[in-house]
Formats: C-alpha cells, sequence, structure tokens
C-alpha cells in the first residue's frame, strides 16, 4: 500500500515544482520586461553621435541597474533626416530552476523585447518682439536647465522702458538679448515715440492711434533695429535644455512676478496661432514650452502684466511677440514612446 502512495504522490509533487518554476519565470520575465524598457528610454537620451557599442554598454548598465537578469541586446538605432528615431532592444536570461531539475531540465530561457520610437522635438527657438505697451517697466526672461543640472539660467531677456510721454495706453523701449553665461548680446531694439496731433490724417504705415477722456489725440511709431541688420531676433539654442520656463518681471504689478510653470500666475500667458488668436492659459496650469512653440512655423504670446484682473482677453495684453521653433532630435526622455 505505501508504495503505491509513493507512486502516486510523485506526479503531484512534480505538478507542483513545475508550477512553482514556471511562477518564478513568470515573476522574472515581468522584472526583466520593466528593467529593459527603463533601460532603453535611457539610451535615447544620449547624443546622436554615440557609437552604437557605447549605447550597448549603456543599455546593459541601465538594465543591470534596474534589476535586470541576464544580458541586454540593443538591436537597432535609427535617427531620421527629421529628427524622429526608434531604437530596439532584447534581453534574455537562463533562469535556473529547482523542482524542474527533477526532469533533468536545468534552465528555462526567458527572453524579453523592448522598442521605443521619439518625435522631432524642440532644439531652438527664435523670439522677436513685436509690440509692448503700459506704464509700467517690465522684463521677461527665458530660463533653462541644461541636462544634469539642478538650477536654471537665463537664456533671454526682453526689457521694456515706459517713455513717459503719458498717453493713455503708454509705450516706450524694448530690448531683446541672449544670454550666454556672464555675456548679454542685444539682438533687437523696438523704440516707440509718441506725440500728440489734431487728427489722424496721413498716417505712417504701422501707426498706433489713441484718443483720451478729453478728446485729445495721441500717435504712436514703433521702429525696430535688429543687431546684425539682418537678424530674426533672439535665436536661443534648447536643444541641451531639459526644462524650460518664461518668467515676466513687474515691480509696479501685482503680482510681481509671473511664471509659465507657476500654476498661479500663468493664467496671464496667451498662446495662440495668430496675433488675434491667443487664448489665455488656463487658471491652475502649467505651460510647457518644449509644445508651446510650434515646430516650422510662427507662433504668438503675449501677457497682461497685472494690471487687470483676469481671465480677459487677449486685446488687455501688454506685451506681445512671436516665437519660432525649430524641431529635430532632442534627448528629453519625455519625448520617448514604448511601442513594444
Amino acid at each position: 500500500m505505501m508504495p503505491m502512495m509513493v507512486l502516486l504522490t510523485i506526479p503531484l509533487v512534480t505538478a507542483v515544482g513545475f508550477s512553482v518554476d514556471y511562477t518564478s519565470a513568470v515573476t522574472t520575465r515581468s522584472d526583466m520586461q520593466n528593467a529593459l524598457d527603463a533601460a532603453i528610454i535611457s539610451i535615447t537620451t544620449l547624443p546622436t553621435t554615440t557609437a552604437f557599442a557605447d549605447r550597448q554598454t549603456s543599455l546593459q548598465q541601465a538594465y543591470v541597474a534596474n534589476s535586470g537578469q541576464g544580458t541586454a541586446t540593443l538591436t537597432s538605432v535609427n535617427v531620421a533626416a527629421d529628427g524622429s528615431a526608434t531604437f530596439g532592444a532584447t534581453a534574455s536570461y537562463p533562469m535556473p530552476t529547482n523542482f524542474m531539475q527533477i526532469a533533468r531540465i536545468n534552465t528555462v530561457q526567458v527572453g524579453v523585447a523592448s522598442a521605443v520610437r521619439k518625435t522631432p522635438a524642440l532644439v531652438q527657438s527664435t523670439f522677436k518682439v513685436t509690440k509692448v505697451s503700459g506704464y509700467w517697466n517690465k522684463t521677461m526672461y527665458l530660463y533653462g536647465t541644461r541636462f544634469g543640472d539642478t538650477v536654471a539660467k537665463p537664456l533671454m531677456t526682453i526689457s521694456y522702458t515706459y517713455n513717459g510721454f503719458g498717453d493713455p495706453k503708454g509705450y516706450g523701449t524694448t530690448t531683446v538679448s541672449t544670454i550666454n553665461g556672464s555675456t548679454s548680446t542685444v539682438v533687437q531694439q523696438q523704440a516707440c515715440t509718441t506725440k500728440t496731433v489734431k487728427n489722424f490724417n496721413s498716417l505712417p504705415t504701422g501707426a498706433i492711434t489713441q484718443t483720451d477722456s478729453n478728446g485729445k489725440r495721441y500717435v504712436t511709431t514703433c521702429a525696430d533695429t535688429f543687431y546684425p541688420a539682418n537678424g530674426a531676433g533672439a535665436v536661443i539654442d534648447v536643444s541641451q535644455m531639459d526644462q524650460l520656463y518664461l518668467e515676466m518681471d513687474v515691480p509696479s504689478g501685482n503680482p510681481k512676478v509671473l511664471k509659465s510653470n507657476d500654476p498661479s500666475t500663468s493664467n496671464r500667458l496667451y498662446i495662440g496661432n495668430s496675433d488675434t488668436n491667443m487664448p489665455e492659459v488656463a487658471t491652475g496650469q502649467t505651460v510647457n514650452i518644449f509644445t508651446a512653440v510650434p515646430c516650422g512655423q510662427t507662433g504668438y504670446q503675449a501677457w497682461e502684466d497685472g494690471g487687470n484682473p483676469v481671465p480677459a482677453d487677449v486685446s488687455n495684453a501688454d506685451f506681445f511677440y512671436t516665437t519660432t521653433g525649430k524641431c529635430d532630435f532632442n534627448q528629453r526622455a519625455s519625448q520617448t514612446v514604448l511601442t513594444q
């Protein structure tokens, strides 16, 4: 009787043992997949000049760092002319068994695969002032945080100074400068001159007209000077930036500091596709500058400097500029999407 019970128990024990090894393999495969996904995303942040062998080394290091078992292999790297890119990788591991060794199965091969694609992203942005007004002096900054850094540094300033003429809207001089470390370079200056007139006849092209509550008429003309003369404005290289944000400092305003990445003040920023179609950023939102600047076309932005309550129509804004983006391969991981 006892030998028969033993014989009947062997298949049961074997089945349970196989189940334990199978469960272990499933868990191992899941861990390997997560590790490979993280590893392949990490190598998409390397420059396009990185050699295939160096990417392979980085892939394996990242795979192990994320608790992946076995060997990760980079299978493909393709970067197209427009900056779009795809990456592929696999990982394999001969997982040792426990109970399956009864059947002389000492290892079970566990394999996973992963693939990602990256769309072209902002690598350069050009800012050009179109019109600034108001009695309050103010300065807009573009700040960027480089890959690997933790502190944002200024990349551009646009400073406005009121001319003090006393017309209802108020105009002045605006200076656009790029910043590279401690070096500031003026690239555009817009000087607006205001005078009183008896009528609005024979006005120059682009003249701004105003009439105050007493019927007094004002005409403002603005002249742009670019440096160099054929310049396009502030051309900012953002290819090495992990984060970007805009800041408007208005010493006489309330609030005095407005930021695109501050949900409490970003609603004073307008973003659109024309000088008349610029919706206001919704209250409580943060703005991703990388997507707010369009690729290969002109985008329109404006700020309300704090002199009027918001929400308000863009006609209440007083700091207008255009921004044009150039897009290509970018090292930011946020542009990467898993496809396998």
